[in-house]
């Protein structure tokens, strides 16, 4: 039997994503034009048209407006569909690079402007630490499903946490050098490394 249809969202649900991204939005727009400290609750409230506390109840740390999303769920449903027999380093690859490329397609200022903030305020770097810890949880249930293995398997939570890792890393990395590069290039090449074991050669 054919499996039942994913019922729409309800009304309520639907005003709660639209507050949500107007929040978001509001957010975005006051870090761009007056830098992250000048963006107060206070001030993104009134930019969103909603209270104070609304910001707070759906955002209860400030540092989450910018980082937190409905992505993690995106990328769980995508890293269940990859093949079965495939690597679960190349399933890592396909889908964490498959949402870096379309966040650019999507929201390219808003992209770039989180690296921004991420690199330059000490907060968001912390929180990032945080909310990276969560998502590598997410992905590393779904790929102990995978492998038969348990949900808090060690091999399972090392080898999630050490590519995640390395992904932030070279994020970082792009970024302090005024994302001049191709992000998914470099996060691609970030694989090959992982990949290639972590060796690394004196060069000539």
């Amino acid at each position: 039997m054919a499996a039942d249809p994913t019922p729409p969202p309800s009304l309520r649900e639907r005003k709660k994503l639209r507050t949500r991204a107007a929040i978001r939005k509001a957010t975005y727009r006051l870090v761009a034009e007056q830098g992250y400290e000048a963006a107060t609750v206070e001030r993104i409230a009134a930019a969103a048209d909603v209270s104070p506390s609304t910001v707070v109840r759906y955002f209860p740390v400030k540092e989450d407006i910018l980082l937190t999303d409905e992505s993690d769920a995106v990328l769980d449903a995508r890293l269940r569909a990859r093949p079965a027999d495939e690597e679960p380093l190349e399933s890592l690859r396909a889908v964490v690079l498959d949402a870096v490329a379309t966040a650019f397609a999507d929201e390219p200022e808003e992209t770039r402007l989180r690296a921004r903030v991420m690199v330059e305020v000490p907060a968001v770097r912390a929180r990032l630490t945080e909310t990276a810890a969560e998502t590598a949880q997410l992905l590393a249930r779904a790929l102990a499903e995978r492998t038969g293995r348990e949900p808090d398997d060690l091999e399972v939570r090392v080898f999630t946490a050490a590519v995640l890792g390395a992904l932030r890393e070279a994020t970082v990395y792009w970024a302090e050098r005024g994302q001049t590069d191709d992000l998914v290039r470099l996060l691609d090449r970030t694989v090959d490394t992982l990949k290639g074991g972590l060796s690394l050669r004196a060069l000539p």
